[in-house]
């Protein structure tokens, strides 16, 4: 998110949550080496799940609502939506304050961080940036949504 241009969407700190969010949720390496181990300064999957749907309500009404102010377009939304609607499923099935571990073993996480990962991927592209970057902590996503 470093080199997303910012300034261009209007709802643009909504977006770096949502981006980050998806980033966390959609690798499996960081999620083994960062949450799982409890490496601190990125919280855990609710809390990426809370960044996710906090403002956007997302948990509520589809992606598409926010075409033009946080998506840029409807393939964007939709890959968002199908990739909260997997999380949350699942949210649902453990508990919001189960472990770590509790999601990485669900069944259905491999599908989940791959719909994350179509999401990440298309959002990362969108704003010029590499998906293959390694997520930044909670306090950078704070510095860069204070700044622009």
């Amino acid at each position: 998110m470093g080199g997303m241009p910012v300034n261009d969407m209007p709802w643009w700190r909504w977006r770096s949550n949502v981006r980050s969010a998806l980033h966390m949720l959609s690798d499996p390496v960081f999620q083994r080496d960062v949450w799982l181990a409890g490496v601190d300064g990125y919280g855990d999957v609710t809390d990426a799940v809370y960044r996710l749907v906090e403002d956007t309500w997302l948990d509520h009404w589809s992606a598409e609502k926010y075409v033009g102010t946080i998506f840029r377009d409807s393939q964007e939304a939709a890959l968002v939506d199908t990739a909260v609607l997997r999380v949350l499923r699942i949210m649902h099935q453990v508990g919001p304050d189960a472990p770590v571990a509790a999601y990485l073993e669900h069944q259905a996480w491999p599908e989940a961080v791959r719909a994350a990962r179509d999401a990440h991927a298309r959002l990362a592209a969108s704003d010029g940036e590499e998906p293959d970057t390694p997520p930044r902590s909670l306090e950078v996503l704070r510095i860069m949504t204070r700044s622009a």
